[in-house]
């Protein structure tokens, strides 16, 4: 039978029948329709919202099942009203009718689905009982509810009233609301009230436990104060209280760190406040935290210091090959050491291209010290607190890395390297650089300040190591404390050595193979490091090396017997095709193509300069992502050769009818840096003059608007690269042939060095046939009769 009567929505509760509850009613639309029906039948149907925030629900918003309910009375206070309502049934919304105030719908009641069993009975004394024990175990619930669900009722009516009293969502609440199926609903809520006393019981023994704790705390504090009571009694007053249990085994570690007696005036107060603190007082543990540092640092603990030079050079070329500068600054460090006994010296810095042996070479020092070796990457360090430590205030504060590194060593002298130094950052938690510098001063670390430890500590016996890609990123008052010790790439030969020496043996082990299962002939190997690595260091070396053998390991475990030979004619079985030629010089002499040197932060590199000419108007393209200074290379180039037109046999207006286009292949690299102004000018000359330049000849020098060659740097890296390039003559500026004393004595007698002043020079040797010669016309400028001095106007 259907009725019309108000709809009131609901944010957040259910009004189940044959129940009695009290509301709260503020929106505007919910007092329109109480009051409405207040003044005729009392009847309002109740009905739960899907989305409680909205305010004004709209009927899509609210469920189709609701409770038609009796509002027994109603009291109205400021914008509110308060009702005592009372379910009567369920009922489904049939429709809505239009009404301007307030919700109006058809509503059809839905009779409950009874099946009289036993089972059913048994479910409701099983759903009785475990009330009582719900409400035994501290649920919260109104007496008289509980007195009501004790009673007489029936399975349909004790349901409702079970499912009035549970602690669930309101979307569980509707599905139990909607469920007609007697027996189901009281399954259905049987299973809820047993989660909800599964959560009492273990409320009630976490309560439980949190009370013996509380217990036994306060009867240990009890008999502490007890036994100082009886000692005191004992007349054992001069023994210090903190010498009970604890404090005694702290004051007894302290006694044997060996402190200063600075810091263990510190140490002794801190056990001290310790010892008069109540153990619950959430600082006691940060005390014994700081306690545990001071008491595990080395303050006196060393390793010996028992130098033998002639081993420790040993133990050097053992672990690498070449490097003899690097070596030879680390033997004089060792044997100043031996000699003087302290070594106050400067800080190492390796700086070279990865995978040079930077790293490595730490822990060969360490081990020919024979002394622990604490290896600290800084790479991507961007607050202070990492190097100097956090505040003793802060929760969860920490030394920072280096004296935990200390503490790691257990020794005061370790061999202490702080890697990839240059990849430090700063941003607003501080600049991790500005912390290093007092750690790495030898005037200033023989007491080093943290600010957990906030005593000092003597970093002076450390053997500090750092290494670095490049130096630009180094802050100058940090790179100024520091030795300087450049890497230079190394040359094929070196690279055969290393792979032969070290890296094959590794690799060997790493993949399980035996020298009886596979051999690499030399001719092999060095046929790998030419034509399927192109680097500074010998990572890619190594990573190909290990290819191989894995590729051997394959065939072994699947059963092959015979032993694997490795040969330049089947190398491409392993590694595939070659990815690099023997050389990647031009393969003609090209007009308008120069070879120029570049240095990168992996090593060096050839470097190619291409120069196009078109009709047009004079202008200068430059193309290839070059930098500022390298586009003023090329300005400049293009003002020599136009001051020197008529001696390069080129009509003096020449650059009015001409576009000059030039260009530095692999366009999507950044290339910067005065160094290429010889190869290009020489570049732009072959182009005007049609004059081919020669393939074999590499070049690198700045050039000024007279023509002059100025030195450059980089000179090692710059000139291995050409010989790993097939370059056979190398240009390069009078005043770095100083510079050639670090270069290896196998590439230097492969290349031939032309050391030059002038560029007029270059274009001799780099062009293939000779320029004609005409005789070149000094521009004279009239000079103005000089008055008062001109301001300098810039362009």
């Amino acid at each position: 039978m259907e009725r019309l009567v108000p709809v009131i929505p609901i944010r957040d509760g259910i009004i189940f029948p044959n129940t009695d509850s009290v509301l709260t009613f503020g929106r505007p639309k919910s007092l329109a329709a109480l009051e409405s029906s207040f003044q005729h039948e009392r009847i309002v149907c109740f009905v739960l919202q899907k989305n409680p925030k909205l305010n004004d629900p709209t009927p899509e918003d609210l469920y189709m099942v609701g409770t038609l309910s009796h509002i027994e009375r109603m009291i109205r206070t400021d914008g509110e009203i308060n009702a005592q309502v009372r379910g009567i049934s369920r009922v489904k919304i049939v429709g809505y009718e239009e009404h301007a105030s307030y919700l109006l719908a058809k509503v059809e009641e839905i009779a409950d689905v009874i099946e009289e069993s036993n089972e059913i009975k048994a479910l409701c004394n099983h759903l009785t009982n475990e009330f009582r024990r719900a409400m035994n175990l501290g649920k919260t619930s109104d007496f008289l509810v509980f007195m009501n669900i004790m009673s007489e009722h029936s399975p349909a009516e004790l349901s409702d009233l079970m499912a009035s009293v549970l602690d669930i969502k309101p979307s569980e609440r509707q599905a139990l609301l909607e469920e007609l199926d007697v027996r189901k609903r009281l399954e259905k809520i049987t299973d809820l009230l047993a989660k909800e006393i599964k959560i009492l019981e273990l409320e009630r023994r976490i309560a439980s436990k949190t009370q013996e704790r509380f217990e036994k705390g306060a009867r240990e504090a009890m008999l502490r104060e007890r036994l100082k009571t009886i000692q005191n009694e004992l007349d054992k007053e001069g023994q210090d209280a903190e010498e009970v249990g604890e404090m005694k085994e702290l004051l007894d570690k302290i006694k044997k760190a060996g402190m200063s007696e600075e810091v263990e005036e510190k140490a002794r107060k801190e056990v001290k406040k310790l010892g008069q603190m109540n153990q619950f007082n959430p600082e006691a543990g940060y005390i014994r935290n700081y306690l545990d540092w001071l008491v595990a640092l080395p303050w006196s603990k060393e390793s010996k210091s028992n130098i033998d030079i002639k081993q420790a050079e040993k133990i050097l070329n053992e672990d690498h090959f070449g490097l003899p500068k690097v070596k030879e600054r680390i033997i004089e460090y060792l044997a100043v050491h031996k000699l003087a006994g302290k070594m106050k010296g400067s800080i190492l810095c390796f700086v070279g291209p990865p995978g040079v042996g930077k790293t490595s070479l730490g822990k060969s020092i360490a081990r020919a010290l024979g002394r622990k070796f604490i290896r600290v990457s800084l790479g991507g360090i961007r607050d202070e607190a990492e190097i100097r430590g956090h505040r003793r205030t802060y929760v969860g504060a920490l030394p920072g890395r280096i004296i935990q590194g200390i503490k790691d060593a257990e020794t005061r002298n370790p061999v202490f390297m702080l890697d990839e130094i240059d990849k430090v950052g700063a941003d607003f938690r501080g600049d991790p650089s500005s912390a290093l510098l007092e750690a790495l001063d030898p005037e200033q670390n023989s007491e080093f300040s943290d600010h957990y430890l906030e005593v000092p500590f003597d970093l002076s016996n450390v053997m500090f190591v750092t290494t670095a890609n490049v130096l630009d990123t180094i802050p100058p008052a940090l790179r100024d404390r520091l030795e300087i010790i450049s890497f230079a790439g190394y040359t094929q030969d070196e690279k055969f050595h290393i792979a032969k020496g070290f890296l094959m043996k590794k690799q060997m082990e790493a993949n399980g193979l035996k020298e009886s299962m596979v051999e690499i002939a030399d001719s092999a190997l060095r046929y790998v490091s030419q034509h399927y690595t192109r680097e500074a260091g010998v990572r890619n070396l190594e990573r190909k090396i290990a290819t191989i053998f894995r590729k051997v390991a394959k065939t072994v475990a699947e059963g092959k017997k015979t032993k694997t030979v490795i040969l330049p004619r089947n190398v491409a079985k392993f590694l595939g095709p070659i990815r690099y030629t023997a050389t990647v010089a031009e393969k003609k002499d090209e007009v308008g193509m120069s070879t120029g040197l570049a240095w990168t932060e992996a090593g060096g590199d050839i470097l190619f300069i291409e120069v196009a000419l078109m009709p047009g108007k004079g202008s200068l393209l430059l193309t290839g992502q070059l930098g500022d200074v390298m586009k003023e290379s090329c300005h400049a180039a293009m003002s020599y050769i136009r001051t020197r037109a008529k001696q390069f046999g080129l009509d003096e207006k020449f650059y009015q009818k001409l576009d000059v286009h030039v260009h530095v292949p692999e366009g999507a690299v950044p290339k910067d840096g005065p160094s290429a102004g010889l190869a290009i000018t020489t570049a732009i000359v072959s182009a005007l003059t049609k004059n081919p330049v020669k393939r074999r000849v590499a070049m690198t020098g700045e050039i000024t608007l007279r023509g002059r060659a100025l030195e450059i740097g980089g000179v090692k890296e710059k000139v291995i690269a050409a010989h790993r390039a097939g370059i056979t003559t190398v240009v390069l500026p009078k005043e770095n042939k100083k510079d050639l004393e670090d270069v290896p004595k196998e590439v230097m007698k492969d290349l031939k060095f032309v050391f030059v002043s002038h560029m007029d020079e270059v274009l001799d040797i780099a062009l293939a046939k000779p320029l004609p010669k005409h005789k070149s016309e000094e521009i004279t400028i009239s000079r103005p009769v000089l008055h008062a001095p001109q301001p300098y106007q810039a362009d």
